[in-house]
């Protein structure tokens, strides 16, 4: 695997991974991995066989965090930085966006920017060797609001200051009891455990996964940026959809449903 820092994407059946792999800096990401990873998740959420993405990092980690080794060249003047923030937080919004459920599959070190992608996902899963941390305060730099309000929602106050506060390390069985992630598995089940829970979503009808999202992001989102019109409507498609009709015909014939997402 070439030392270049890029985003590799892969469909396989129903899941499409996007790899972040920058080996020599631990998966970091540099501005042009910030800048591709709209559009890869974007092309994974187009995709109709598509029905969960997964984030990875290529090898034992996930992603150490922002490469801080371009910040004097490319975050350093007023006008660089608010171009290399922007691409950051569009980056962060990916996960978000995306119409389908989008699982954060953890190994190794996930830190900085790594926790902010993760905190993005819909959900986390890791291994027993996650290691976890927020360094800001050990950068001088400050966290945006809509990041720290994700902290909040996943972890809440108490924790979100400790991490940020700290910035120490911690561990996966923390970040279990701290609700940041579902699971935690040895390192070579997590793999098994990634595709084993994305199986049970992709089998599941893609439209009521869609409401779920829609409506859990509108409850979450700030005072005044809550687009409860798009959950109600989310929600009404799923009652007029082929897919409901199916799965009361597949239950009352006890087989599995076939949902096509529409």
């Amino acid at each position: 695997m070439s030392d270049e820092p890029k985003l590799i994407t892969r469909r396989e059946g129903a899941m499409g991974r996007v790899i972040f792999s920058n080996p020599a800096r631990r998966n970091a990401m540099s501005l042009d991995m910030w800048s591709a990873l709209p559009a890869a998740v974007q092309a994974m959420d187009a995709d109709p066989a598509v029905r969960v993405v997964m984030l990875e990092g290529a090898g034992e980690n996930f992603v150490s965090g922002a490469d801080i080794s371009q910040f004097e060249s490319v975050r350093l003047d007023p006008v660089a930085r608010q171009r290399y923030d922007d691409a950051v937080e569009t980056a962060y919004q990916a996960p978000i966006a995306c119409r389908k459920p989008v699982l954060a599959k953890i190994r190794g070190i996930c830190m900085g920017g790594g926790l902010g992608l993760a905190a993005a996902c819909d959900v986390r899963m890791c291994a027993d060797d996650a290691r976890f941390r927020m360094p800001a305060a050990r950068l001088g730099l400050s966290y945006k609001l809509e990041g720290v309000r994700r902290f909040i929602a996943l972890i809440g106050a108490q924790n979100t200051l400790d991490i940020f506060f700290s910035a120490r390390i911690f561990g996966a069985l923390e970040a279990l009891r701290m609700g940041f992630v579902t699971a935690v598995v040895a390192p070579d089940r997590l793999e098994e455990e990634a595709q084993r829970w994305a199986g049970l979503v992709a089998a599941n009808a893609p439209l009521t996964l869609r409401a779920a999202k829609v409506s859990v992001n509108a409850l979450l989102a700030a005072p005044g940026q809550q687009d409860m019109q798009a959950a109600e409507a989310a929600s009404e498609a799923c009652f007029l959809s082929e897919d409901y009709r199916e799965g009361v015909r597949a239950f009352l014939e006890k087989r599995n449903p076939d949902f096509q997402g529409r």
